[in-house]
């Protein structure tokens, strides 16, 4: 595809994005380019001087306020994103990335929903907890275009986890809305979730498991227990109920360990050039405890691949104190190889890359605001600023600090997404936008003097306990 196809694609992209604005659409579009060209912003304000934004900095909170709320639907980003998205050509799935993400918001008192989420600690001593409202978010996980790329994902759905839902299962029905809808590829595909350890309970892996197009691989931690299948002499008793687990498979404890069903070796090369040598073992029919309260989970029903993978140095000596425990869980589980099994979970750290590109680059997290309408809002909009950044990534061009000439990001062809949104402004200016040149409607005459705004009310941080 040559620059005329790619800037073709673009604009139409645009195009669609400001039809489905309702209101505000010239002021939302501008406020989206700078956005995706922005380079100093340290707050959403500051927005209003970039180059692409042609209007008052008043602005930007009005267009915010008047996004429109039917776009936040749980699909409305996957439709949006459907037409660019890049087909699998070396592995038969589409692999789907799910996690959540923290918008701290310790001190907003007037914030509604406010709880306790989880938030990583740069300081081992500290609680890695904070105040604030949780996301979850759903990813496409596109191949890789060459080993050492840039790391790349398209975001699918983003929601706000309420106080009252389980984070988990928020993510779960997310998955459940993208596979049901006929108008998306991922419709009757074989399809990939990757989830870390808190995707690994019972509850979340029974969520999905009537689609049989979809395949669970998560992490679980080394403190689990298991167990194979019974044997069927155990099964046929003469009383009582029959057997359904057999022996303890506890991953803390290899005595309890029978030798793998199988093993597949491979290498990895890091970012750094060191070279891993990669020994994935697996374990077939395994077998994990349901649940009975508050409903009944029969996991018994769904035997799943145990697989340990673990990474060794030139010296054969372990990379990593702990080996990585993976459960593949799914009727098409088979489909997947080890190697498979072990690349596809190793992609699942960009969308980690994609959270703090997001945070740091897209100010995700740094809109203030009383109004959780607002915030909403603001979050959709940092995620349609980043996918216009995925459909502008074939046409843009590498423009590289002087200090970074040397590194070998500057010298690949797959670009980062903060080298996109470098050289977004220069696209936006060749290719133009359609949001038209603003027009001053007079001066507002402001609130009438000796008025008194009502204090708003405070709220405590909502705290759900232990479940």
């Amino acid at each position: 595809m040559n620059n005329h196809e790619h800037t073709t694609q673009l604009t139409q992209f645009r195009q669609q994005v400001y039809q489905n604005f309702n209101k505000r659409a010239d002021a939302l579009m501008d406020l989206l380019d700078a956005l995706s060209s922005q380079s100093r912003a340290q707050s959403v304000v500051e927005l209003s001087l970039e180059a692409c934004f042609q209007r008052e900095h008043t602005s930007v909170f009005k267009a915010i306020a008047a996004y429109s709320p039917k776009w936040m639907s749980k699909k409305s980003l996957a439709q949006l994103a459907s037409p660019y998205l890049p087909r699998p050509q070396r592995r038969p799935f589409w692999a789907l990335g799910v996690d959540t993400t923290p918008q701290p918001r310790p001190y907003a008192q007037t914030l509604k929903d406010r709880g306790y989420v989880y938030q990583p600690a740069l300081l081992q001593s500290n609680k890695p907890v904070t105040i604030g409202h949780c996301y979850s978010e759903v990813a496409l996980l596109p191949e890789r275009e060459v080993q050492q790329g840039s790391a790349w994902v398209v975001p699918l759905s983003c929601q706000r986890v309420s106080s009252a839902e389980d984070k988990e299962l928020e993510g779960a029905i997310q998955m459940n809305v993208l596979l049901d809808d006929p108008a998306l590829p991922f419709h009757n595909q074989l399809c990939v979730e990757v989830g870390d350890t808190s995707y690994s309970k019972p509850k979340y892996l029974f969520a999905n498991r009537p689609k049989s197009n979809l395949v669970s691989l998560v992490r679980v931690r080394t403190t689990r227990t298991f167990h194979r299948k019974a044997p069927p002499s155990a099964r046929k008793r003469f009383a009582g109920h029959p057997a359904w687990y057999g022996a303890a498979f506890s991953l803390k404890d290899p005595q309890t360990w029978p030798a793998p069903d199988e093993i597949a070796n491979t290498t990895t090369t890091s970012h750094r050039g060191r070279v891993y040598q990669v020994k994935i073992e697996a374990w077939h029919d395994m077998l994990m405890r349901g649940k009975r309260k508050p409903i009944y989970i029969p996991m018994h029903r769904y035997p799943f691949t145990l697989v340990r993978i673990c990474l060794y140095n030139a010296n054969g000596v372990l990379a990593y104190p702990q080996a990585l425990w993976v459960l593949v869980m799914g009727e098409q589980r088979g489909t997947l190889s080890l190697l498979d099994i072990f690349t596809t979970y190793d992609q699942r750290y960009d969308l980690e890359h994609f959270f703090r590109f997001g945070k740091q680059r897209l100010l995700l997290d740094g809109f203030q605001t009383p109004e959780v309408e607002h915030e909403e809002n603001w979050w959709h909009l940092a995620h349609l600023a980043y996918l216009q950044l995925w459909v502008a990534r074939p046409y843009a061009e590498n423009h590289p600090h002087p200090w970074e000439c040397s590194l070998s990001a500057s010298k690949t062809q797959s670009l980062s997404p903060t080298r996109v949104q470098r050289d977004f402004g220069r696209i936006v200016r060749q290719i133009g936008t359609p949001a038209a040149l603003p027009k001053r409607r007079g001066y507002s005459p402001g609130r009438p003097k000796g008025t008194v705004l009502a204090r708003r009310p405070r709220f405590p941080p909502v705290f759900k306990g232990f479940t």
